[in-house]
């Protein structure tokens, strides 16, 4: 399986199993973006993030860990 920016719900849920003891409610877009980039099944263009869906990648992982 590939991840594309677009899998919102699967990237927050890798992104919660990678990075258990962080607080996704205070972490900055650039880390957010170098840690999706770095999952092992992200497949996307690195270029192709926008702010909205850092954003909504973010929120699911809030909603993931509470």
């Amino acid at each position: 399986m590939s991840l594309r920016w677009t899998d919102t719900l699967d990237i927050a849920i890798e992104l919660s199993e990678a990075h258990p003891d962080v607080d996704p409610q205070w972490i900055r877009f650039t880390d957010l973006h170098a840690w999706v980039c770095a999952l092992p099944e992200f497949g996307d263009d690195p270029t192709k993030s926008t702010e909205g869906l850092l954003e909504g990648i973010q929120m699911a992982w809030i909603d993931e860990v509470r």
